[in-house]
């Protein structure tokens, strides 16, 4: 029923005027918002913005501005992930149109030709020579001769037919460039429109079109579509534009700087480093004690029983059958010495990793300028920096555990921040109000709640060191990685296969133990 008190004596429903007249004023300041948004032709983006904005999907509408500066205008918009791939499509459009112009399409069938010519040339003389001197190298000569110029005359031939296909490389480049320019009209509206909304929510998003943006934009795509038509179009004609103009003697003085800053830090940091080793060196012999000095049957039943309280006992019957595959096909001794080799240096990771993420989740400043020193840990390939590895602590397991621990050791520390920011505010605030203090707030109420995120680090961690098994072995490491890499160098497949597996199944135990997800 209707609620006649809500109507006056007019027959007029408040609610419905107010709510009317707050939709009437939303849609004034929105197009108020749209107009300093775009400060340009703004009733035609009001127009578009409310097609747009009336639906979740994509409204094609068609910006000719758009369409017809192309990258420029996306660039000018501030819409520089738009603008980017659909500079390299008309770049590459420009370029089909400039080659099959005026480009030199048969350049390389040239150059091979002159090539061929100069040997043509030698053959010749030596042909003649053996005519006047009688030899019976005669017809072998002409042989050679002939076989020369038929190959000329076909590479002359291919030469004419890809320079007479220059105007169909033109036509499927400017077909390329009007379907680009197309797209680009139909979808500017709808990105733009997009920006818009993050405008309203953050207007430190860049507005407008700036004359500065567009000078800037239009420069720089003029200049990348013009140097790419020249390189494509002339190639080998304009040196600069293919090999950089740097002299060499910079690449040597560098190299110069590099290896007199390494001499200096190994004969300088001799002590720093022989402690190193022999921290590495303890740890690791204790865990090749432990895995494979001790008799075979105890650390095969310690191994099944830790995955049965870890992970259930379906993991534990694949976890003996793991195990007893690396035992009857000869690899225990050498998956055990992974396994040691593994644990020194996820051991260490784990150890210096978690305080080193406790002390960086609360400190911003710290953890932003360690991030550069873990992204070059994560990134730089291994084989670049086995390199210092070995000049400051030579070949042999020590160093092994090195470049590990330099490969695998960053995700604990990256996912312990992530676990202890992720504590929710509301929590601790609450345990600080009821008089924690800093110990209790750590060890009962933030390292829990972090806990699966530091376990998934620590995973990651001994995942990425296993990984590290037969890049180790190149410097000295022993194991399975020896037999993987002794299979590389011999092509011996049934041995790298077999020791492939072997690693595989020592990854996956350590994956379930780790993970203690019980099944």
């Amino acid at each position: 029923m209707k609620d006649d008190s809500a109507i006056d004596d007019d027959g007029v429903n408040p609610l419905e005027d107010t709510e009317s007249a707050a939709a009437v004023a939303y849609a004034d300041e929105r197009r108020d918002n749209i107009r300093e948004f775009v400060e340009t032709s703004p009733d035609y983006y009001i127009r578009n913005f409310e097609r747009v904005g009336a639906s979740a999907r994509f409204t094609p509408t068609f910006n000719a501005a758009a369409g017809l500066m192309g990258p420029v205008w996306f660039g000018a918009r501030g819409l520089w992930s738009w603008a980017l791939p659909f500079l390299i499509l008309e770049v590459l459009a420009l370029v089909q149109i400039a080659r099959g112009l005026f480009g030199d399409l048969a350049a390389d069938a040239m150059a091979r030709i002159e090539s061929i010519e100069g040997t043509l040339e030698l053959r010749r003389q030596q042909l003649q020579a053996a005519i006047d001197s009688g030899s019976d190298r005669v017809e072998a000569f002409q042989r050679t001769v002939e076989s020369l110029e038929a190959n000329i005359d076909g590479i002359r031939a291919e030469a004419e037919a890809i320079a007479a296909g220059g105007p169909a490389i033109a036509l499927g480049g400017l077909i390329l460039l009007l379907a680009v320019k197309a797209v680009q009209a139909v979808v500017a509206n709808w990105a733009l429109e997009a920006r818009f909304s993050e405008w309203l929510s953050d207007r430190s998003v860049r507005s407008g079109m700036p004359r500065q943006q567009v000078a800037f934009s239009a420069i720089f795509m003029a200049l990348i579509v013009l140097v790419s038509m020249v390189h494509y179009s002339f190639p080998g004609r304009f040196a600069v534009l293919s090999d950089f103009p740097t002299p060499p003697e910079i690449r040597l003085t560098a190299i110069a700087w590099v290896e007199a800053f390494f001499n200096w830090a190994v004969l300088n940091g001799e002590a720093l480093f022989d402690a190193i080793t022999a921290g590495i060196r303890m740890v690791l012999d204790a865990l090749e004690l432990v895995f494979v000095a001790t008799p075979w049957i105890v650390v095969a039943a310690l191994i099944v029983l830790l995955t049965w309280l870890t992970a259930g006992l379906r993991m534990a019957i694949y976890s003996g059958a793991f195990l007893a595959y690396m035992g009857f096909l000869g690899f225990w001794e050498k998956a055990m010495t992974t396994l040691a080799l593994l644990g020194t240096a996820a051991c260490l990771s784990i150890v210096i990793g978690i305080p080193l993420g406790m002390f960086a989740a609360r400190r911003p400043r710290f953890y932003k300028a360690i991030q550069p020193i873990m992204d070059f840990m994560q990134t730089m390939p291994a084989f670049v920096f086995m390199i210092p590895v070995i000049a400051f602590f030579g070949t042999g397991k020590p160093a092994a555990v090195v470049v590990t621990m330099i490969f695998g050791g960053t995700p604990v520390v990256r996912l312990t921040v992530l676990g202890l920011r992720g504590v929710p505010a509301a929590v601790r605030e609450a345990a600080i109000s009821f008089g924690a203090s800093k110990w209790y707030l750590l060890t009962k109420v933030d390292l829990p709640l972090a806990a699966p995120s530091i376990r998934a680090g620590i995973n990651q961690t001994i995942m990425l060191s296993l990984a590290m098994v037969v890049v180790a072995s190149l410097i000295g490491a022993k194991g399975l990685g020896e037999d993987v890499l002794e299979a590389l160098q011999y092509a011996n497949v049934g041995q790298g296969i077999l020791a492939g597996l072997s690693i595989l199944f020592c990854a996956m135990i350590l994956d379930r133990i780790v993970q203690g997800q019980r099944s």
